[in-house]
Formats: structure tokens, sequence, C-alpha cells
């Protein structure tokens, strides 16, 4: 089962090992509405807080945070206090995990670089440890203290939790492509179920994590840190996020890559219905590699994409019928719900397509479902012994309050399965069901699809790669037009986001700019 989410791994793991800290499928980043309905939509702007500091905000701006050493060595934690109700900054505190790593060269200091790898719902400060803190470019790295928060509700800083470890084992195996009323009574339910947990364990904070008061927990952190502008470095629904600011805070922007970029103007419906076809065209993608590989389960050479589009179809509505094994110590088989998502799994990275291959062929030949359930599980964060992170519980809370759910009710949902269906064969039906998640949310969303202009910004890089399979590529070129500083780098390629994936030419272009304050050229286009 899916909710929406999108996420940014990192440089060069396979998936096996990069999604025990990524995540996928923007479809979280919901709001109401057809596609029709995004001209009007987008008709509205995010607009900018005043540049001075509201009396009431002082405290917090003018906290200073106490660094200690913490888990990782060289890295340093601190947590931070920020209002959980802007609106009524007296109501009480938020406490918000932040992590750093000191500048490691010479050179002038270039201040902070904060980084956050998407989501909504992955931990930042997990991003920095394990990867951007050490495999971030060794110059950059030298001139910058690398720092992330986990935002409000989010790992580290007071996380919404909403089921247990069986309760989840449960939701993640519901047939998301429900064949009668019974399954789809089944699917509403768990649907209600999972809703409702949140709304029990953590009822006082659901009201509290949009990205927009995560946006202005970032600008408390930059003045905690000490700098006047901020360096930022957001990937996926990380550029929502750093958008976002850039739009409450224009005057405060200094370098900021938004790398794998959404489009905050675009309904729900409208976003989702983008990604099911952005999945496509990686399937596509995938699907030309697979038939030029000896060890393809899907066609050989001739094959053409529909037709390995079909037959994974078809495996899918036999694991429907019929689960097979896994080897699992819970005793889980590999239905199509978990058979999808390993598969979507690794859309999100070409370099895992070898490891793909190598789980659909045990699974269609040997009835071994292990490879899969690997994929599956690294997706929604389940470690061996059968702990969630609470990634897709935040992922939910955020999503669900950030704009309108994109279906109300499952007539909608059946109306709306053709153009689902017709943007991807293999996975529409499946995308399109699980947009309704948000429809039973215990609290009612605070945001609305909107411009983020930004008007006087400093330059703002937006990249993008042609082929993303959760980030389409018309994002990147909308949001770069929204900004009115913002500048376009696009990434002709595979796979989700482009920095530090293996482009020499991107990469250089991005250090560039963090480095010495150049942006890209207009029309930078990579291979």
């Amino acid at each position: 089962m899916h909710t929406r989410r999108s996420y940014r791994p990192g440089r060069s793991r396979t998936v096996a090992t990069l999604l025990a800290t990524a995540a996928l499928l923007v479809s979280a980043c919901s709001s109401s509405g057809s596609a029709s309905d995004a001209s009007g939509a987008a008709e509205a702007a995010l607009a900018a807080l005043p540049q001075s500091t509201p009396s009431a905000l002082a405290p917090y701006y003018g906290q200073k945070l106490s660094w200690r050493t913490c888990g990782v060595p060289g890295f340093e934690c601190a947590t931070m206090k920020a209002p959980l109700d802007y609106a009524k900054p007296d109501a009480g505190d938020v406490r918000l995990a932040v992590a750093r790593k000191k500048a490691t060269g010479k050179g002038r200091p270039l201040g902070s670089l904060l980084v956050n790898p998407g989501g909504p719902g992955g931990s930042a400060i997990g991003y920095l440890q394990q990867y951007a803190g050490i495999g971030y470019p060794a110059e950059v790295r030298a001139r910058y203290d690398m720092v992330a928060v986990d935002p409000r509700g989010v790992a580290r800083s007071e996380p919404v939790e909403c089921l247990s470890g069986r309760q989840m084992d449960a939701y993640t195996q519901t047939d998301t492509t429900p064949d009668d009323k019974k399954e789809t009574d089944e699917l509403v339910d768990a649907y209600k179920k999972f809703a409702e947990g949140c709304g029990a364990r953590s009822a006082g904070l659901l009201r509290h994590v949009s990205t927009v008061e995560a946006a202005r927990d970032m600008d408390i952190l930059r003045a905690a840190l000490g700098d006047r502008k901020l360096t930022y470095v957001g990937a996926s629904y990380g550029t929502f996020l750093g958008a976002t600011y850039a739009g409450l805070f224009p005057e405060r922007v200094g370098r900021l890559v938004l790398d794998g970029a959404m489009d905050p103007s675009l309904p729900a419906r409208r976003l989702n219905l983008d990604q099911t076809a952005g999945f496509e065209t990686a399937f596509q993608s995938f699907a030309k590699d697979c038939v030029r590989q000896p060890d393809c389960p899907l066609g050989h050479k001739g094959t053409t994409p529909t037709q390995v589009g079909r037959n994974l179809s078809a495996f899918f509505k036999k694991l429907d019928a019929h689960p097979i094994a896994t080897g699992d110590a819970d005793g889980r088989k590999l239905g199509e719900a978990l058979a999808t998502t390993g598969v979507i799994a690794a859309m999100y990275d070409e370099g895992s397509w070898a490891q793909l291959r190598e789980a659909l062929t045990s699974a269609m030949k040997e009835n071994d479902g292990a490879g899969l359930l690997v994929l599956s599980d690294s997706y929604y964060e389940r470690d061996a012994d059968g702990r969630y992170s609470n990634l897709m519980f935040a992922n939910a809370a955020v999503n669900c309050l950030d704009l309108p759910t994109a279906f109300s009710s499952v007539d909608q949902v059946e109306k709306a399965l053709p153009s689902f269906e017709k943007a991807s064969p293999v996975f529409g039906e499946g995308l399109a069901w699980a947009s309704l998640n948000c429809a039973y949310w215990p609290v009612k969303p605070t945001g609305e699809p909107h411009r983020i202009v930004a008007k006087g910004a400093a330059p703002i890089v937006v990249v993008g790669t042609t082929r993303d399979p959760a980030t389409p590529y018309h994002w990147a070129q909308s949001l770069s037009r929204q900004l009115s500083s913002g500048r376009l780098l696009t990434y002709e390629g595979d796979g989700h986001t482009a920095y530090g994936r293996g482009s020499d030419c991107i990469d250089a272009t991005i250090d560039t700019y963090l480095l010495r304050g150049t942006p890209p050229a207009k029309g930078k286009r990579c291979l």
C-alpha cells in the first residue's frame, strides 16, 4: 500500500541499502481538485512574511544552541525550540533535533549548508550522518558546516506515531487494486484505521506539522546558527520545503539548490496523475534496458516495453490470487501490494535495475519473493525485527495537512481510474487508490495549491531530470518559471534527482554555485 511521498536517495548505494533511509511516491503531496482546477489554484501565491521578527518570536530567534557529541564521530547534535503554533507563540514549544559537521578544510568559511533529503518524513539528520556529511564533495565540506534538522514530527523531532509494527505489516499488505466491494471496503477500512491511529497517538501534533511551519522553523535555525542568509540543498519534497522558505523569507535566501523539484501550484489529483505518468516513463526505460539483458524475466530482445508491462501486470495478478513465500520470519508472503512496492522502489535509481531483475527472476521463476520483499521493506523503512521508522506516519501527517485530499470518496477514485490507467497501465490503478489515503484524516488541511514567486530572492537553482519517476521534469520547469529568480538546470537522464548521481556536469555546476555563488547559465543542460 502506497502513501504519497518522494525522497532523495544517496549517491551510489544500491537500493537494498539506500532505501533504508529513502522514501518514494509524492502521492503524499496532496490537494483536492481535478487537473482542470490547476489554473485557478495557481492564481494564489505564497505571501512573504514581514522582514522584521515579531517580538513574540524573539526568544526563539535569540536562543543559543548547546552542541554535544553524538552518534557518528565528527558530528555534533543540539536541540532547538520552536513554537508549536506560530499564531500562538506562547502556547507551547516543539523541540527539534539538529546535527552538524563542522567545516573540515582551509579557506574562507561560507557558513552553514542545510540539507534535506525529502519525504516528507525522511530524517535529514540520518541523511547528513550517513551520506551528506561525508559524501558531499570535499571542497564543499571544507568551506561549509554541514547541517540538518529533522522537521517537526519527523524522526528525532517529536515524531508522529500511528501504528504498531504488526499493524503496519497488515497495512502494507492491503490490496490497493480492489476487485470487488469487499476488497474496496477493506482498503477504506485500512485508511481509516491508519488515520485513527495517528489521531489517537499524536493528536496534539497533527495540526502543526505543515511545510509552512517547517520552513519557519528553518529560519529560526538560520538565526541560531548565526547565518545572515540561508544556504540550502533540498531534494524531492525538500524542494517544496526550500521553495516555501524562499517564498516566506525572500530577502534571507542565500544559495538555494532545489533538486528534483515539485510544483506547488498543482492540486493533488494532478500531482498524483503526473507522478503516475512519471513512473510509467521510468518503467519504459527499465523495460527497454531489461530486454537487452540475458537475465530479464519479463521478455527478451525484441520484446516491446508495452509487452514487458503486460507481462509484469500478469505477474501482479497472479500474486493477487496466490501470494508466494518469502522466508520472512514473521510469515509474510509476497502478494501484489508488496511486489508492486518493490518494483516501484527500484524505479528511483537506474543503478538498482540489476537488483530488480534478479528479484523478479527469483519471484517469477522460483516462487521466491524474498528479493522483492527486501525492496518493499526498504521503501517502508521496516527493519529485520519488524519495526518501522516513523517515515510513513510523518509522510501522511504533513501531506494531509498541507493540502486537501485528492479524492474524498470511493466514487471519485472509480471515476478517475481510466485517466490513471492511461497514464500508467502497470501502476495507474494502484496509485489512483493510494490517492484516497487523506480522505479520512482526523484534522482538516490548512494549505492550498499556490505559486511561489519569492520576489527579491537571490538566484535559486532548480534542477530537473528528464526521466525522473517521482518528480516529473515539467514540475521543475514550472517551479523555475514561478520563482522570480529561478534558474533551471536540466539533467538528461534517468532516476530521481540529479546532484551526486554520476553526472560530472551536474555536480560541477552545483558545486560552483555553492562555492562561488555563480548560478548555471540559462538553458544549461547536462548528460
